[in-house]
């Protein structure tokens, strides 16, 4: 199965690791089962399974779509090539979150928590805030049908309770439905990538992943950002949260257009692999 990967022209490590986790979540087996196994004996329906994906990763799909799942926060999401695949910086989005909500709890300044998830895809950010925090009532927002459809599924696979509306956070909301100063955290991981960028992505990427979830015009990278700012005043209680997950490339730009809207203590924090990633303001 390596072979077949590092063929594919996959770096040796990547194959070992694609090979293990397929061998792993398909067949129930041990890194240690994989190492001892007897060669030469007869492959179980379980390991040609493993095999058959493993040549469709090969063909350029992601390991995590061949699986129909991926792991993120300690929890299992089925995945497809309707939502994005979780990243693990967006892990450290949700601790940030859940950490500072853990503070605001302790100091009292939360009676009621009430989370929004706007774009949820897969709905990994707002089923592991309800899951990692029982308190919470966790409302998500999605444009996408398919998206919506997966996420609820995630939602009960791993047994939490959210709200999920199909909302196009660009068009005009329906505030006949939605009660202002109403949420104490809103976040978003909305699409991100400028078109130019395209060049730069791996084909897995490229050929999988809904580019309605990934890319943005080349002039206006902040659309979304600019748009939930806005929205944000409106919908945030007073010194509550707005989070995002941001394009590396602009930090410091996403970061003055939130001031610029009024927002307080914006800060800009990097992820595990040292990029321009996350960011926090407090709506005034």
């Amino acid at each position: 199965m390596k072979t077949l990967l590092v063929q594919s022209g996959i770096e040796p490590y990547e194959a070992k690791a694609i090979a293990l986790l397929l061998m792993e979540k398909v067949c129930g087996m041990t890194t240690t089962d994989v190492l001892t196994g007897q060669d030469g004996t007869a492959p179980t329906p379980q390991e040609m399974m493993a095999l058959n994906m493993a040549e469709q990763v090969a063909n350029g799909m992601p390991v995590q779509y061949a699986l129909g799942e991926a792991d993120f926060c300690g929890m299992t999401f089925r995945v497809a090539p309707g939502v994005l695949i979780p990243r693990p910086e967006t892990e450290e989005l949700v601790d940030w979150i859940v950490k500072d909500s853990q503070l605001s709890t302790v100091n009292c300044q939360l009676s009621t928590v009430n989370y929004l998830d706007i774009g949820t895809g897969s709905g990994c950010i707002a089923i592991a805030l309800a899951k990692r925090m029982k308190e919470a009532a966790v409302s998500a927002w999605d444009i996408s049908p398919t998206a919506l459809h997966i996420a609820q599924e995630n939602a009960a696979r791993n047994n939490v309770q959210v709200t999920f509306s199909q909302v196009d956070v660009l068009a005009p909301i329906d505030w006949e439905h939605i009660h202002s100063n109403s949420f104490d955290c809103i976040v978003s991981n909305p699409p991100y990538i400028c078109e130019e960028e395209a060049q730069e992505m791996e084909r897995h990427v490229l050929e999988h992943e809904p580019h309605l979830a990934l890319f943005v015009p080349n002039d206006d990278p902040l659309l979304f950002y600019r748009r939930i700012g806005v929205l944000g005043l409106e919908l945030l209680r007073q010194n509550r949260a707005l989070y995002f997950e941001i394009n590396r490339r602009f930090g410091q730009e996403t970061v003055a257009m939130l001031e610029a809207l009024g927002y307080l203590h914006v800060e800009l924090r990097q992820d595990c692999f040292g990029n321009d990633r996350m960011i926090k303001a407090i709506k005034p």
